[in-house]
């Protein structure tokens, strides 16, 4: 197999391009986040997505789970922020939470974008979800 360069030499290994993820969709927990004072002492419901950016090609070889990031552990740091405390007043602090926890969770995640919705927010139009979605780097 021949690399970006043409060269037999330069070779790509399947899992090294940096566009391998896990992905955890649809984790809900409650938590009480938010600026008014009825979402600081109600919990309310929130919906979590994680892209977690890691080479799979050694656990994909290998089939085994010490090769990859426990998705398992990644998914209650990420519940357990948001379940708090602390409670944060916006949702992009519990992202940012989130983001946090989750790089530090193993050093093999590269990146995670975190998509957090707050479902049936407190507002006075009838809307289902509000949220943020952000990327952060190691």
């Amino acid at each position: 197999m021949t690399g970006p360069s043409g060269d037999p030499t330069d070779t790509v290994v399947a899992g090294d391009s940096g566009s391998d993820l896990i992905q955890l969709r649809g984790l809900r927990t409650v938590g009480t986040h938010g600026v008014l004072p009825e979402e600081q002492s109600r919990a309310q419901p929130f919906e979590i997505d994680l892209d977690l950016a890691v080479d799979l090609g050694p656990a994909g070889r290998s089939d085994v789970l010490a090769d990859t990031v426990d998705y398992a552990g990644v998914a209650a740091a990420a519940a357990a922020i948001v379940a708090g405390p602390p409670s944060f007043r916006l949702l992009e602090a519990v992202a940012g939470a989130v983001a946090d926890a989750t790089i530090s969770a193993d050093p093999r995640i590269t990146s995670v974008t975190v998509s957090l919705r707050k479902l049936h927010p407190p507002l006075a139009v009838d809307i289902s979800t509000v949220g943020v979605r952000i990327t952060r780097h190691r």
